[in-house]
C-alpha cells in the first residue's frame, strides 16, 4: 500500500476534506484497503513526523540544487571577469564616475557574495538533511531504540538530537530562506546596474537575445527582459521570507509554525534556482561592448583622484590643498570643453596659484602618466585591486572555489537520488516476499 500511494501522482489520490486534512485521507486510504493494520503507522509518532521528514527530504534536495546553482552563475562570473580583466572602464559610485577599473574588477565584485552564500547554503544543507524520526511528540519514544537507524535508511546525516526541537525547529529553515534571498539580492543588483547600461544612453552592455523582447508596438526597441524577472524574482523571495518570518514566531509547539511553510518554502527554492540559473545564462553570455567603455572612460575625469594624490607628493603639500587644487582645474577644463587627459602643468600651475597662492612646478611626462588611466589601473597591485593580473590571479581563484562548492552540491544530489533509489528497491524487494 505504500508503494501503491508513492507511486500514484498527487492529483489523482483520493483526497476529500470531509475527512479533514490531507493525512486523513491517506490514513483512510490504507485502512480501507488493509484494516486495522494501517494503525501500527501512528505507533510511537504523530502525523506531523512524516511531514516533518518529508519536509527535509524535500528542502535537502532543493537546498543542494540551490547551492549548485549559485555557485554555478560565480564560475560563470569569473570567466566573464577574467575575460575582460583589461576591459577598461569608468567605476561608478551613485551612478556617476569614480575611477578607473575594468570591467573584469567589476564584475568579479559580485563573486565573494555569491560564494560566501554558497558556503551558506552548504551548512544549511548540513543542518536540514538531519532526521526529526523517532521524536515522538515532544519527549521521544519508547518504542524506538535507535533513532539513527531510521535516519540512515532515509539518508540524512544523522538525528536532530533533543526531540521537542525536531519536532519544532524552524531557524534552519529561515537560514535556507534567507540565504536564498541574500543570493538573489546579489544578483540583482548586478541585474539593476545591468539594465542602466543596456540602454542606449550607456550602451556599455549587449544582453544576448533568449533574454530580451522585442516591443511589439516600437521596431526599435529590444527590452533586457530577463534583468526584470531578476530583479522581480528577488523582491518576490523577500516577500516569502518576510511571510515565513510573520508564521514562525508564533508560540512553540503550534501547528501554525509550519504547516505553511510545507508548500511556501519548496516554492520559493524552487522558484530561487529558476532565477539564479537565470543569472548565469545574462552573464554567461554577455556582450560588452569594450570601445564605448573605454570612449566614456577617456571622456571623463575618473582619474582626478590619481591626479590629486600625484600632485601631493610630487609638490610635497597635503591632500585637502590638492584636492582643492585639482578640483578647480577640473571644473576649468571642463568649461573649456576638455578632458581629464588634456589637463596639463600649466593648468595645475594656474589652479595652485588661484586655490592656494601656490607656484607648481610638474613634470609633463609624469603627469600624463599620472593621468593615463591604463596606468592607473596597473597601479592597483595590491591585493584584491583592479590591476589586470591581480583580477586575473582572483578569478582563478575564486572559481575553482565556486568548482569545489558545485561539486559538493552535485555529489549531495547524486547521493540523495541514490539513498531514495535504494530505499525503495528495498520495500519493493520485501512487498515481494
Amino acid at each position: 500500500m505504500l508503494l501503491e500511494a508513492h507511486r500514484k501522482d498527487a492529483s489523482d489520490f483520493p483526497y476529500d476534506p470531509h475527512y479533514g486534512e490531507a493525512y486523513n485521507s491517506r490514513e483512510r486510504f490504507f485502512a480501507e484497503r488493509i484494516g486495522d493494520c494501517a494503525g501500527w503507522l501512528h505507533a510511537g509518532r504523530p502525523r506531523r513526523e512524516a511531514a516533518r521528514v518529508a519536509f527535509r527530504i524535500v528542502l535537502r534536495r532543493l537546498t543542494a540544487e540551490l547551492l549548485k546553482s549559485g555557485a554555478s552563475f560565480a564560475e560563470a562570473a569569473c570567466t566573464v571577469a577574467n575575460r575582460h580583466r583589461e576591459s577598461f572602464m569608468a567605476d561608478q559610485t551613485y551612478l556617476q564616475q569614480a575611477q578607473p577599473s575594468t570591467f573584469g574588477h567589476y564584475l568579479l565584485g559580485f563573486v565573494p557574495p555569491a560564494l560566501r552564500d554558497s558556503d551558506r547554503l552548504l551548512s544549511a544543507l548540513q543542518a536540514v538533511n538531519r532526521s526529526p524520526g523517532g521524536a515522538g511528540c515532544v519527549n521521544g519514544s519508547h518504542l524506538l531504540a535507535d533513532r539513527g537507524y531510521l535516519a540512515s535508511l532515509l539518508g540524512f546525516d544523522g538525528v536532530i538530537e533533543h526531540t521537542r526541537d525536531a519536532m519544532w525547529q524552524v531557524d534552519t529553515f529561515i537560514d535556507i530562506l534567507s540565504t536564498g534571498v541574500s543570493l538573489l539580492s546579489n544578483q540583482s543588483k548586478l541585474a539593476e546596474d545591468l539594465e542602466i547600461w543596456s540602454s542606449q544612453e550607456f550602451n556599455y552592455v549587449d544582453l544576448a537575445g533568449p533574454y530580451t523582447r522585442s516591443s511589439v508596438l516600437m521596431p526599435q526597441k529590444r527590452n533586457p527582459y530577463a534583468l526584470t524577472i531578476i530583479r522581480g524574482g528577488s523582491g518576490m523571495l523577500i516577500g516569502r521570507l518576510s511571510g515565513f518570518l510573520a508564521v514562525v514566531k508564533t508560540p512553540s509547539a503550534r501547528s501554525d509554525n509550519l504547516i505553511f511553510a510545507y508548500g511556501e518554502l519548496p516554492r520559493a527554492l524552487d522558484y530561487a534556482v529558476k532565477i539564479s540559473n537565470l543569472s548565469r545564462g545574462v552573464v554567461e553570455t554577455l556582450t560588452v561592448n569594450e570601445d564605448r567603455l573605454w570612449k566614456s572612460l577617456e571622456a571623463g575625469f575618473s582619474q582626478a583622484t590619481d591626479l590629486a594624490e600625484y600632485v601631493m607628493v610630487e609638490c610635497g603639500i597635503d591632500y585637502r590643498s590638492a584636492y582643492k587644487i585639482v578640483g578647480h582645474a577640473v571644473r576649468a577644463a571642463s568649461a573649456a570643453g576638455q578632458r581629464g587627459i588634456d589637463i596639463d602643468v600649466e593648468a595645475i600651475r594656474q589652479a595652485g596659484q588661484q586655490v592656494a597662492g601656490l607656484d607648481l612646478s610638474l613634470d609633463a611626462d609624469k603627469l600624463a602618466s599620472a593621468l593615463d588611466p591604463r596606468q592607473i589601473v596597473s597601479s592597483r597591485s595590491a591585493q584584491g585591486g583592479a590591476a589586470p593580473a591581480v583580477v586575473a590571479d582572483m578569478a582563478a581563484r575564486f572559481a575553482q572555489t565556486a568548482s569545489d562548492l558545485g561539486r559538493q552540491a552535485s555529489e549531495n544530489l547524486a547521493r540523495f537520488e541514490l539513498v531514495e533509489q535504494q530505499l525503495l528497491q528495498r520495500v519493493e524487494a520485501m512487498a515481494n516476499l
